[in-house]
């Protein structure tokens, strides 16, 4: 799961525009206050904003179409189709088309990114309580147990037909708001909407841009406590953020442990990242790379980016290092606050 690390900057600010004809006479569209939907779906709280003429009735079917796909990937209802999944006892099951066309993707990325994604691994985080909040350190043993049983690889998925082993389990949480942000940003476009951003969480789906023709300014919270590290401004896209640095218990060993697990260890992912965003045209691709560069790692995750570059990121390290790409150099800008944090830019030319 993500956490609220993103924060929207200067949504509401009035600006200047010619008067656009959906308005009344001398009315424009900055002049107007957006039309909002709030409300708390998939475990989080979300606000959707947009303007223009029919963007309330819009943002109503973008809610209910948010419920709709909780009630399909939902992990814990009884009538959703993940949960029938689960506890199919290996029998066949068939999926609904958005259904099957998410555990696709997933699958897909699972095998995209080595493993670092990896859809199975949901029996490893009860174990460690983060479904639960009853958390505890599993022993080694246990842990042993249960990676045997796991593996994206095992998932047999045939057109709509899907076979899961008994004993496994499927969890969409680390790619489902991201891919219902796409769905909702895309019924939005449908329904006449051009300028929107819609908060699911965290997770942050801009449509087009803010009404005066300029990027959206989100702010990245700190990863070390209160505070913003910077400013990053976008348009027409995905930008999601992991971190345990909200999510985490300390064990009777006085010891720290976040809840994104790697799925090779089966422990909390430890490898120096204190945060990782991901910007990228799809909602879906940037909540799938943000846990994945996560456990990846700064080497791992700039290797992928390396080879990808379909994508752009902030790394931030735990000894105060933050690593952009190159593609949003000009975006980003760092709260004076933080001047002291060392500021790496990832060039493609570095390799080439």
């Amino acid at each position: 799961m993500k956490r609220a690390f993103l924060l929207i900057l200067g949504l509401f600010c009035s600006m200047c525009l010619p008067a656009c004809s959906a308005f009344g006479a001398g009315e424009t569209l900055t002049e107007r206050e957006p039309s909002q939907q709030e409300f708390f779906a998939m475990d989080t709280y979300m606000t959707f904003s947009a303007y223009g003429e029919g963007a309330g009735q819009a943002l109503r079917e973008a809610e209910e179409e948010i419920y709709r796909l909780e009630s399909e990937w939902s992990v814990t209802d009884k009538g959703s189709e993940i949960y029938r999944v689960n506890h199919s006892g290996g029998m066949p099951v068939s999926l609904s088309d958005d259904t099957a066309e998410i555990i696709r993707f997933v699958l897909d990325m699972a095998e995209e990114t080595g493993g670092a994604l990896d859809p199975t691994i949901y029996p490893v985080v009860s174990a460690w309580g983060f479904t639960t909040d009853e958390n505890r350190i599993p022993s080694q043993e246990e842990l042993q147990t249960l990676l045997g049983e796991i593996g994206y690889d095992k998932v047999e998925l045939d057109g709509n037909l899907i076979r899961l082993p008994e004993g496994m389990e499927l969890d969409l949480g680390a790619v489902g708001k991201g891919y219902a942000g796409d769905l909702a940003a895309e019924l939005l476009k449908e329904n006449g909407v051009t300028s929107a951003l819609l908060d699911i969480g965290g997770n942050i789906q801009a449509v087009g841009s803010r009404p005066d023709g300029s990027g959206w300014r989100i702010a990245l919270r700190s990863p070390f406590g209160e505070g913003q590290i910077g400013v990053l401004e976008v348009s027409d896209c995905a930008v999601v953020t992991s971190g345990n640095y909200e999510r985490y218990f300390v064990g009777e060993d006085g010891r720290e442990y976040g809840h994104i697990i790697d799925p090779e260890t089966g422990y909390p992912a430890d490898n120096g990242t204190a945060s990782v965003t991901i910007i990228a045209e799809e909602g879906k691709t940037a909540d799938a790379l943000s846990t994945s560069m996560f456990v990846k790692g700064l080497s791992g995750a700039e290797e992928y980016w390396r080879t990808h570059r379909d994508f752009d990121m902030i790394l931030i390290t735990e000894d105060g290092h933050i690593y952009i790409t190159e593609g949003i150099e000009s975006s980003f800008t760092l709260n004076s606050s933080f001047a002291n944090m060392e500021l790496h830019v990832l060039e493609t030319a570095a390799d080439e």
